[in-house]
């Protein structure tokens, strides 16, 4: 596959939802829905509250086509970001309702509770959107607790391989972890557009 390809598809998908194309939704959908509902869901732990982002996410694209700009990074990012976006908000919402009503907890929580739900989502992002040889290693390495010799010869490749498979693996993972005061959406895949 050209290394473009996905740009093209990017850019084609935007064209497609541009004219009003019903079909480019579906497709969209059928490709990005489990990203979008996973990510709501790491981010809320709420199934019904996932449900509703990824309704309102895919709504916001069908009534918006143009608000993702192809030239601006890959969609699979914009989508993330958009979605992040929206179940951090819902999150604050929810946190600050729950507080208002006289539920435990402080400010202060809400926003850890926040800065931790926004970091496990980019880290399950991040893990999903890897290469394939990076994230067999991890998995081995840490679902299995595998050393770096154990996963080389798990994965049949030198052991200075398995080495820079994992560090590579682990450096992108530490892009997961959100070191500001706010909970930010600025450091997650790019801005919504």
């Amino acid at each position: 596959m050209p290394k473009d390809a996905p740009r093209r598809w990017d850019r084609r998908m935007q064209q497609r939802l541009a004219h009003g194309e019903a079909a480019a939704l579906a497709e969209l959908y059928d490709r990005f829905a489990s990203l979008v509902h996973g990510l709501a869901h790491r981010v809320l732990g709420d199934e019904s509250g996932a449900d509703r982002i990824t309704r309102e996410v895919f709504g916001h694209i069908w009534e918006n086509p143009d608000a993702y700009d192809p030239r601006q990074g890959p969609l699979r990012s914009w989508l993330a970001t958009l979605t992040h976006q929206r179940a951090v908000r819902r999150l604050r919402q929810t946190e600050a309702a729950a507080l208002a009503r006289g539920g435990a907890g402080t400010t202060e929580d809400l926003e850890r509770k926040v800065r931790r739900a926004s970091a496990a989502a980019r880290a399950d992002y991040i893990v999903t959107a890897m290469p394939a040889p990076l994230r067999a290693a991890l998995e081995l390495a840490y679902f299995q607790r595998r050393d770096y010799r154990q996963t080389a010869a798990d994965l049949g490749v030198t052991e200075d391989e398995a080495r820079r498979r994992l560090r590579l693996g682990l450096q992108l993972l530490s892009t997961a972890i959100d070191t500001s005061p706010a909970s930010g959406t600025s450091r997650d895949h790019g801005t919504a557009r």
